[in-house]
């Protein structure tokens, strides 16, 4: 597997509960982190549920799941709740983590989106896997099978 290898950037942002998380706070851990753009959303609902789906699988592997998009705690709590997510959701209103990351896009025409992408990163602090154009369906066994790889060497 071809592995991308670099620093990845620290954020702090509130959950849907208003607690703080900050990369550094899964130092020593795997985390899947995945940009979304909105709640509710059919895609976004197809990705969460298909990463709720195997969650337990990540868990076993020792990593974490980490979602963001700009909707607010609110949002985030009834999305949560409705679909059964059991993994942390994340805040980022004014978009600066998605800009850090590269999922924010503006077309220079007054358009802006989020951009679906998943990032695995290592216990290190370092990505090592990038996925730029994420489809929904299938997309938590996806993370599932490159985490193993990943982890196994």
């Amino acid at each position: 597997m071809e592995q991308t290898l670099y620093e990845a950037p620290n954020f702090t942002l509130l959950d849907n509960d208003g607690n703080g998380h900050s990369l550094q706070d899964y130092n020593g851990k795997w985390i899947v982190l995945y940009f979304y753009p909105k709640d509710d959303s059919p895609g976004c609902t197809i990705e969460a549920c298909s990463l709720r789906d195997v969650h337990y699988d990540i868990i076993n592997l020792g990593a974490e799941i980490v979602g963001i998009s700009r909707d607010n705690a609110s949002s985030h709590n009834h999305f949560k709740s409705k679909n059964h997510l059991s993994f942390t959701l994340l805040t980022d209103a004014d978009h600066k983590v998605m800009d850090l990351y590269g999922a924010w896009n503006e077309d220079g025409f007054g358009w802006a989106k989020v951009l679906r992408k998943t990032f695995i990163i290592n216990p290190e602090g370092q990505v090592v896997k990038v996925y730029e154009h994420v489809t929904p369906l299938g997309h938590g066994n996806q993370v599932v099978e490159d985490l193993k790889k990943l982890i196994n060497g």
